[in-house]
């Protein structure tokens, strides 16, 4: 298994996340009143989320779990292998908000993303701990 690889993902979303923490406003309002930081803000999250979708795909192919015929398969195809199925759940909301944020299905709501920098951010801990469980690698 290529680790290096792996590790190396992990490390790009943890530099992704802590520039992210760095600009996060104290307020919602402050939040708002920013385009440079909700747009930054926008931006890391995502590149964050395609960082964690790039180690999943890494998992996938290294354990030769099979070609997934949709991007979503990289992660059920790591459920009870690498990840807990909590994880899961929270890895597939990520992924539906980096379309939102991607493609533009919708008005970006600024209240979701501060949500997120709130209360998700451990969402992306989580993943990298049990990842580096499953490689037993202490973090």
């Amino acid at each position: 298994m290529d680790k290096e690889r792996i590790l190396a993902k992990l490390d790009e979303m943890e530099q992704y996340l802590s520039e992210l923490q760095s600009i996060i406003p104290d307020s919602f309002e402050e939040y708002q009143r920013s385009i440079k930081t909700k747009r930054a803000t926008e931006r890391l999250l995502q590149i964050t989320i395609e960082a964690v979708m790039d180690t999943c795909a890494l998992l996938v192919k290294e354990l030769k779990l099979g070609l997934p015929s949709a991007e979503e398969e990289f992660l059920e195809k790591l459920e009870g292998k690498v990840l807990e199925p909590a994880t899961l759940e929270n890895l597939k909301r990520m992924k539906s908000f980096r379309n939102l944020l991607v493609h533009g299905y919708a008005k970006i709501d600024d209240a979701k993303v501060f949500e997120i920098l709130e209360d998700r951010l451990g969402d992306f801990e989580d993943f990298k701990a049990q990842v580096l469980k499953f490689l037993k690698i202490k973090s």
